[in-house]
């Protein structure tokens, strides 16, 4: 994929900031600090389109960026961030609930997991919703890098199984940092998205 264009569209908490309805839109979730802006920033060559922060919870809006004027990526808010009141998670959930629920040019949801660590309990409860509303249920394993290239396949056998994978094709390792299978991630959202 060529980036002739990437901007940050709108930053929003409720339905009636979000951008007018356009180009089809591909969201990502995942748990605080899993890389979600690091994602967004490798696939677009850009170091700070999305604000990318060492310190979890940083995203606390749902980010829209507008890509080659085809189609957006969506970033969510991190779930299950235990430093934040519960009240304030429970808000986080209810945003991003109503987008997923709501937004009729979502056409795919990535999940985001970090490879060196099972999935939690967010982690499951997320993946569970994805699928229910008809997604795929793609996960970008994340933080790849930080393990060696050995012991990818132990690490995502247990993503698989924790929840309840079928097909291998859609767990992908990727590193932001060393731009592990950023092509691979591509290819995939290329077969989603449809462009000219």
């Amino acid at each position: 994929m060529k980036i002739k264009k990437a901007e940050i569209l709108a930053t929003a908490v409720r339905e009636n900031q979000y951008p007018e309805i356009g180009p089809p839109e591909i969201a990502f979730a995942g748990k605080s600090n899993v890389g979600k802006s690091s994602l967004i920033n490798t696939l677009v060559n850009r170091k700070n389109l999305a604000r990318t922060s060492g310190q979890p919870g940083k995203t606390q809006t749902l980010n829209f960026y507008n890509v080659n004027d085809e189609f957006r990526f969506v970033d969510l808010p991190g779930y299950g961030y235990a430093k934040v009141s519960m009240k304030e998670r429970e808000r986080w959930g209810t945003m991003i609930e109503n987008y997923l629920v709501n937004r009729q040019t979502l056409i795919e949801v990535l999940q985001l997991i970090d490879i060196r660590h099972p999935p939690g309990e967010h982690d499951i409860m997320m993946h569970n919703w994805i699928r229910s509303f008809g997604y795929k249920g793609l996960v970008i394993a994340t933080k790849a890098d930080k393990i060696s290239k050995g012991k990818w396949m132990k690490h995502m056998a247990i993503i698989k199984r924790d929840l309840g994978i079928q097909d291998n094709n859609l767990i992908i390792p990727f590193s932001a940092s060393k731009k592990i299978n950023k092509d691979k991630v591509w290819e995939t959202l290329e077969s989603i998205i449809p462009v000219e």
